[in-house]
């Protein structure tokens, strides 16, 4: 039987020993059944098979869903509304009553291979996006995470990055991105272009416990052996076999944002690519993206992430009052600055002044971007 677990958390621990997920070696295939395992805080888990789907057509249905998304082409278009209906009206509303009954307002989807990389911040129910109603979040695994509350009221944030490169394209926006960030956001240090290097990085970690890593830069995973894929510094690439070198718990840090081009796909086998080992290597949550995001929606999503950081209960939450500020055009390029729902507005740098005023409420901007691992 194949399952889709998503399970919705509101408060409180989650019994992990009592749930037994299954093997990801058990045969299956396009015809397999369809099943919703939910498990919340409160109340019984509920079990529940989708009418009139397969493991086949849900897939193939998260594929159009990307697709419809990621296509430049249909940047200003409503395409993607066809399979984001499709998908939330197989995952989520067979569910919702119990969902609303419940007062559930978290949702941690632990989807199998093939679904791990499906935006499902643009699932929508035909009037709303389903972040309009609840936050949303990925776990690799009950066993890769620990469901625990940890503030970062007081936490501060090491912002290192890079604008400029010797093979790749520049990234404009990085200097504003890492600058508005810390100080301004956050108390913190920021090192940028040359002082972006993994002997840095782990200086830097060393001599004082960031509990916040954020990471501006290009990165890449593609299917295949580890050292395909890598996180780019200004001296060097990072390859996906090498990422345990920053030993990412000693010290723990809490929260690992990787402003990167996509870094949370993979194959079946790593499918949440860096978030995913990231995560696994100790890290309790990361924020990474599904596709190559732009550098000026990256800005206006990174940005309003961390003014909302302030003050959400939860990252989760935090992430969705950032995408739903894109969304409604409060977050947005014009006259020559970054405008957002409390701020004034932020110099942008010549290269994304040419680009005019610019809105993202379409998913493109702001649906590529997952929190991976503790929502809390």
């Amino acid at each position: 039987l194949e399952a889709l677990l998503a399970c919705p958390i509101k408060s409180g621990e989650l019994d992990t020993a009592s749930l037994s997920l299954q093997p990801e070696n058990c045969r299956k295939t396009n015809n397999d059944p369809v099943e919703l395992f939910i498990v919340t805080a409160n109340g019984d888990p509920i079990r529940t098979r989708i009418s009139g789907a397969t493991r086949g057509q849900v897939l193939e249905m998260a594929q159009q869903l990307r697709l419809a998304i990621v296509d430049p082409e249909n940047r200003n278009s409503t395409e993607y509304l066809a399979p984001a209906k499709q998908l939330y009206e197989w995952l989520v509303a067979p569910v919702e009553p119990e969902l609303k009954a419940r007062r559930i307002e978290n949702l941690i989807f632990i989807p199998d291979a093939g679904l791990r990389t499906t935006p499902l911040a643009a699932l929508h129910n035909g009037q709303n996006f389903i972040i309009q109603q609840y936050s949303v979040s990925l776990m690799p695994s009950f066993s890769l995470t620990r469901p625990r509350y940890v503030s970062l009221k007081n936490a501060s944030v090491l912002a290192m990055g890079a604008s400029k490169f010797t093979d790749l394209s520049a990234l404009p926006a990085v200097p504003v991105e890492l600058s508005t960030i810390t100080p301004q956001l956050w108390p913190g240090r920021t090192e940028l272009n040359e002082a972006f290097t993994v002997e840095n990085l782990k200086l830097q970690r060393t001599e004082k416990p960031y509990t916040i890593v954020h990471l501006a830069t290009h990165a890449d995973f593609n299917p295949g052996a580890l050292s395909n894929s890598y996180i780019q510094f200004w001296d060097r690439k990072l390859y996906l076999n090498q990422i345990q070198e920053l030993k990412w718990n000693q010290p723990p840090v809490e929260l690992l944002v990787l402003s990167a081009c996509r870094t949370a796909i993979g194959d079946e086998q790593v499918e949440l690519g860096f978030g995913g080992l990231a995560v696994q290597a100790g890290v309790n949550s990361a924020l990474a993206s599904f596709w190559f995001v732009s550098d000026e929606g990256t800005l206006g999503l990174m940005t309003e992430f961390y003014e909302q950081l302030k003050t959400a209960p939860t990252r989760a939450e935090a992430l969705r009052r950032a995408q739903l500020a894109m969304v409604t055009g409060e977050v947005r390029l014009q006259g020559g600055l970054l405008y957002g729902p409390t701020r004034v507005g932020i110099p942008l740098p010549p290269e994304l002044v040419k680009l005019g005023n610019l809105q993202f409420s379409h998913p493109f901007y702001w649906s590529a971007f997952t929190m991976i691992g503790n929502p809390w």
